[in-house]
């Protein structure tokens, strides 16, 4: 994971999601400056210098469109990434016709987040910063990530993409509690009581796959999260 990941503005007035979202990018390696309003965002990128900008819509003091045209006043080539709850086309049109590159309806994974937030780095230079893992040795099994695979003497196991997911997690996290909204909001983009039973669900199917090696673990703390466990 890089030190000196890309700087990221990340303007939004929820501060829980603010909070997830800016936790999941630090993670990934980039830089973040939250914002909790648009003059705030407005001042920031006028003192420092971004690679991308992810935009609420509907924030107090100075909406998300208002701010990316100013953003766009000074900056021509800064890669805007709008994030709202309004899906009607009338406002994906005005978010580009005010500067934007791309827009993500609430609610959304952080995996697709990161998805389009790497298009757009890419295109700058800028994503060469932020490195992912491609695989993590669990015990005697070898996860691929890009594959969705678990490897194991015993066999082969491809997994669902959602599965693979939440395995990565817990493995770029071993050794730490992982809060099953912080899971939930990271892979699903919500965390709400269905999505809840979902991710159950999951970790039972991880469970299983993982059962060959009995030093592997995912210890359950209950009303908190999980945490991967394992001897190297």
């Amino acid at each position: 994971m890089s030190q000196m990941g890309a700087n990221i503005l990340l303007v939004e007035d929820d501060p829980s999601l603010g909070f997830v979202i800016k936790d999941n990018l630090i993670h990934k390696g980039y830089q973040v400056t939250l914002c909790t309003n648009g003059e705030e965002g407005d001042q920031q990128f006028q003192t420092q210098s971004f690679d991308l900008c992810i935009l609420d819509v509907m924030m107090p003091k100075k909406d998300g469109f208002t701010l990316a045209q100013s953003i766009r006043s000074k900056n021509k080539e800064v890669p805007i990434l709008f994030v709202t709850a309004k899906s009607m086309l009338e406002d994906k049109i005005v978010g580009f016709n005010s500067g934007g590159d791309d827009y993500l309806v609430k609610p959304f994974s952080m995996e697709e987040l990161f998805l389009r937030m790497e298009v757009f780095l890419r295109r700058t230079g800028a994503g060469s910063h932020s490195v992912d893992e491609a695989s993590y040795s669990i015990g005697d099994f070898n996860f691929d990530c890009k594959n969705f695979s678990l490897h194991h003497i015993t066999g082969n196991k491809t997994l669902t993409q959602k599965e693979a997911e939440v395995l990565k997690l817990l493995c770029s996290n071993k050794d730490r509690v992982l809060k099953r909204e912080e899971i939930l909001t990271t892979v699903w983009g919500d965390d709400d009581y269905f999505m809840g039973r979902s991710l159950d669900v999951f970790i039972s199917k991880l469970r299983k796959y993982l059962k060959d090696d009995p030093r592997v673990e995912i210890v359950n703390y209950h009303g908190v999260g999980f945490r991967l466990e394992f001897a190297r």
